[in-house]
């Protein structure tokens, strides 16, 4: 029986089969494993394979590192692509950002272990794919964080659920600065679970590539064989601080207490959300305390709803906060979009991205992308 469904990203994404156990490998080294749309169905694809045979009774997802060169599981999505579809018009933009959240949406609700081996970077897209493993192992080496503001996005891929579900306001914090973390403060923050030192991570590998599986239970067990305490969250000591500044009713009471606040890391955070779009930093202020009240399928619906408002207006040859970013870090790498709105402080999140609403969906609830999910 052929184990492995025929696969359409071109060596992307590779799959191999270990006893019970089934492998994910991106394998886009050169664009740090960031997903293209042939690769979402690709992993969409191997999961539903392997969800209905029982032969495989678990899963392991992890990246290709480029030789010589920092690790990365997957930095996000391929924004590149982002930016030509949105300015082509090209459907296959909205058919990510669907497929991308279903898959989302399957991997939280996979019914065998799912475990993420978190190596290296782990952003946007990279954070989608793993948030809803059964066990997210990181490393000394690993980075996690949600970014997107600094490109004129906002923490999709479930972002609004995931770090919702952080302690106190460390969501918030997480998703305004773009702040990536270690092992220590992902474990502690609830975002990843197990710690396996970068020295061990050969051997885990080859038990996992090579040596028997012959259950589920067998793989949990030569992961956490290899664990280790993790290191100490290098944040904690700013907790108490942190959700005394993000717990603000809005954008503008968070600058405001951070300019006030008396603590070293205070100014580094200013300036990280200084160089984000505003309207991206109020849409996701928005989603963060929305989405702790939502289940993860009607935050999708949601975002999905956002995602369309932030790249319609460059479909329509209008101004795109999102296409803006993309274009100043990625294309000319100038480093100077020109963001829809420059302040903060006269700022609704429901006036960003040039729509009168931009968390409204285009469609009735029958005939959303996502109304299947949940």
């Amino acid at each position: 029986m052929n184990l492995i469904p025929p696969l359409v990203s071109q060596g992307h994404v590779q799959a191999a089969v270990n006893g019970c156990l089934g492998l994910i490998t991106l394998n886009r080294p050169q664009a740090l494993n960031a997903l293209t749309l042939p690769m979402i169905r690709d992993l969409t694809a191997l999961l539903q394979h392997w969800e209905v045979h029982p032969e495989v009774q678990a899963v392991v997802v992890m990246g290709t590192n480029r030789e010589g060169k920092p690790p990365a599981f997957c930095a996000g999505g391929d924004i590149r692509f982002f930016y030509e579809a949105a300015l082509a018009k090209d459907e296959r933009l909205w058919d990510f950002f669907t497929e991308e959240y279903a898959l989302v949406h399957r991997i939280h609700h996979y019914p065998k272990p799912y475990i993420a081996l978190m190596d290296g970077i782990v952003m946007g897209g990279g954070m989608g794919i793993s948030q809803g493993a059964r066990l997210r192992v990181v490393n000394e080496q690993s980075r996690l964080g949600m970014p997107e503001c600094k490109i004129g996005l906002f923490p999709d891929v479930g972002g609004g659920w995931f770090l919702g579900q952080c302690p106190g306001h460390t969501g918030e914090w997480l998703a305004l600065t773009g702040q990536a973390i270690g092992a220590g403060d992902g474990i502690n923050l609830g975002l990843a679970d197990v710690y396996v030192p970068k020295a061990g991570w050969g051997d885990m590998l080859h038990a996992l590539r090579d040596e028997a599986q012959p259950s589920a239970e067998h793989v949990v067990a030569t992961v956490m064989e290899c664990a280790e305490l993790a290191p100490e969250p290098q944040w904690l000591h700013a907790r108490h601080g942190i959700d005394r500044y993000f717990s603000a009713p809005n954008l503008t009471g968070i600058v405001q207490a951070l300019e006030g606040g008396q603590e070293p890391w205070c100014r580094p955070l200013l300036e990280g959300i200084g160089t984000s779009s505003p309207s991206a930093l109020a849409a996701t202020l928005e989603l963060i305390r929305r989405g702790r009240q939502l289940s993860l399928a009607d935050d999708l619906r949601l975002e999905r709803n956002l995602v369309h408002h932030c790249f319609a207006p460059a479909w329509q040859g209008g101004h795109s906060d999102t296409v803006q970013g993309i274009r100043a870090l990625a294309i000319d790498k100038d480093h100077h979009p020109l963001w829809r709105h420059t302040r903060i402080d006269t700022l609704s999140p429901l006036e960003c991205f040039g729509a009168a609403d931009p968390f409204a969906s285009v469609w009735s609830a029958a005939e959303h992308p996502l109304a299947g999910l949940g």
